[in-house]
Order: C-alpha cells, then sequence, then structure tokens
C-alpha cells in the first residue's frame, strides 16, 4: 500500500499487532477495511502510549500511512463518511463471521475458517472507531475469538471439534505461534518475539444458540479470509452461490404517508443506515440483502413504522 514503512512494532503496542497486519493482508483486496484496521490501530496505540519516544515516532510513520491512503482513496465514500464506512467494515466483519459459522456448522474445520473467526472478531474491534458497539457485534466478537481458540486447540489435540453455539469454555490460542514464519508486518524488521495469545477465560460461559445477525448487515458468506502465504494452506474456489432474490412487497406500491407521520431524527438515521447497507451489500454482488434494506427505508420513510 504505503510507501512509508512502519518502524518496528513497539512492545507496548502487541494488542495491535494482528489488526495491523490484518490491514496489510487486505491492502489490496479491501482498501477500505485496511484502512480503517489502521485508523483502530492509530487510536488504540494513541491511548497506550504517546509519549515515549519509539510509540511516538511509530504513531508518526502510522499517520502517514493513514494520510497517504486518505489522498489515495479521497472519492470514497466509505473514507469520508464514517456511515458509509461503519456499514463497509460491519459488512466484511460479518461476511467473515459467516463464512466461519457456516463451515463450522458443517463441520468443514481447517486453519482458513479458523483464521476466519478471529479475523471477524478483530474487525468488530475495529468497528468501534466508530462509536460503542452494538450487543448483537459484541456477542459476535466474543463468540468468534472463542470459537477460533477452541476448534484450534480442538485440532491441536487430536479431537474433534463440536459443530455450530456449544456452551463456551475457556480457551486461549496463540495467534502469534500459529502465524510464525508468515510474512512480517514490517519490511525489514522483525516483530516483538513474546507471544500474542487472546485469552477467552473472562468470557462469560454461556449458550450461544441464539447467535443473532443482524437481518442485512452481511453479504454473502462466499469469501475466507485471506491466509498467509506459507502456512500449507489451499482454499479451493467457491463459487457464489445463487441468490434468492426477495419479492418487492406490494403494500409499498400502493402506500401512502399518513399526513400526521412525523419521522424522528432517529428515524431518519435508521432509513439512511438500510440505505448505507443496500449500498454497501450491492458492492458484494449481495442483491438480495439490498433489496431488503431498501424496502425497509422505503417503508420507514413512508409510514413511519419498520
Amino acid at each position: 500500500m504505503a510507501s512509508t514503512a512502519l518502524p518496528p512494532l513497539p512492545p507496548q503496542f502487541k494488542s495491535i499487532q494482528h489488526h495491523l497486519r490484518t490491514a496489510q493482508e487486505l491492502d489490496k483486496r479491501e482498501p477500505v477495511v485496511a484502512y480503517y484496521c489502521r485508523l483502530y490501530a492509530m487510536q488504540t496505540g494513541m491511548k497506550i502510549d504517546s509519549k515515549t519516544p519509539e510509540c511516538r515516532k511509530f504513531l508518526s510513520k502510522l499517520m502517514d500511512q493513514l494520510e497517504a491512503m486518505k489522498k489515495q482513496f479521497g472519492d470514497n465514500e466509505a473514507i469520508t463518511q464514517e456511515i458509509v464506512g461503519s456499514a463497509h467494515v460491519e459488512n466484511y466483519a460479518l461476511k467473515m463471521f459467516l463464512y466461519a459459522d457456516n463451515e463450522d456448522r458443517a463441520g468443514q474445520f481447517h486453519k482458513n475458517m479458523i483464521k476466519s473467526f478471529y479475523t471477524a472478531s478483530l474487525l468488530i474491534d475495529v468497528l468501534t472507531v466508530f462509536g460503542e458497539l452494538s450487543e448483537e457485534n459484541a456477542q459476535h466478537r466474543k463468540y468468534a475469538r472463542w470459537k477460533a481458540a477452541y476448534i484450534h486447540n480442538c485440532l491441536k489435540n487430536g479431537e474433534t471439534p463440536q459443530p455450530g453455539p456449544i456452551g463456551m469454555e475457556g480457551e486461549s490460542f496463540d495467534v502469534e505461534r500459529e502465524e510464525a514464519g508468515s510474512s512480517s508486518l514490517h519490511s525489514g524488521t522483525t516483530q516483538p518475539t513474546s507471544s500474542s495469545t487472546y485469552e477467552a477465560n473472562n468470557i462469560p460461559t454461556s449458550n450461544y444458540t441464539g447467535i443473532h445477525i443482524p437481518p442485512g448487515a452481511h453479504a454473502p458468506a462466499n469469501t475466507p479470509a485471506e491466509v498467509p502465504h506459507n502456512t500449507g494452506v489451499t482454499s479451493n474456489t467457491i463459487q457464489p452461490a445463487p441468490q434468492n432474490i426477495p419479492l418487492v412487497d406490494p403494500s409499498l406500491y400502493s402506500a401512502q404517508s399518513a399526513g400526521e407521520v412525523r419521522l424522528t431524527p432517529e428515524d431518519f438515521a435508521r432509513a439512511q443506515k438500510y440505505c448505507k447497507y443496500a449500498g454497501s451489500a450491492l458492492q458484494y454482488e449481495d442483491v438480495s440483502t439490498a433489496v431488503q434494506n431498501l424496502q425497509k427505508a422505503l417503508k420507514l420513510l413512508i409510514t413511519g413504522r419498520e
């Protein structure tokens, strides 16, 4: 992406190294998502340590990368308008989640699926740059992190994972060790040798059979997360699934706005969000989700109800 190379990652910033690696992996494929991964890393790094020389130097170079991306993609609404960017990142995060979840429920356990779960959790972290996470997304993040750890540890121990939502137990997954030998985050530099292990022990035990994906908040789950080149994992080409296009609600053709309907600022915000979700879904050629969201926006604007 950027000609500005980052200096070695200060140990204080260990918690953001995987967000930065995800940004690097997505630079060509999803530059908008890569941009917000770096923005999240920048904001988080500022909170962790913005005073020590090595941290200031690192953050300064990271800021240069962000500015370069802003110039390069300055005409992209997902960069210039937060509501569009939020919908775009959320769609991609849930796309990764759904791919992994579908593979999991089908009993297809492999490294690519584990990485997709973990990538989804990182991208939901990134959504915090737009504000507080919704309860659904916070739940998805916990579940995705736990699932990645659970399936990884099962495979590592020669056990067969249990598909689908089950009661959560403490698991830890050493991401750094699993990605050992993968391309370095910083060209010509080495990463901190200490491993980056996330713990799921603090996640409350619960039954996740009620995992809920917000309607229309995702694109089709037919694209896996990218895997480091030298993991030895090869993924078969996944063909887009046939789409069932929903019928347009006939009542919308004859619906007329009631004279006394008064839309609140929240109504306008919801309608706008539906439209942004529709636009973002079309980037993934998801006609069904786009139609559903546009119908929701139209019904809300005409009747004042969802």
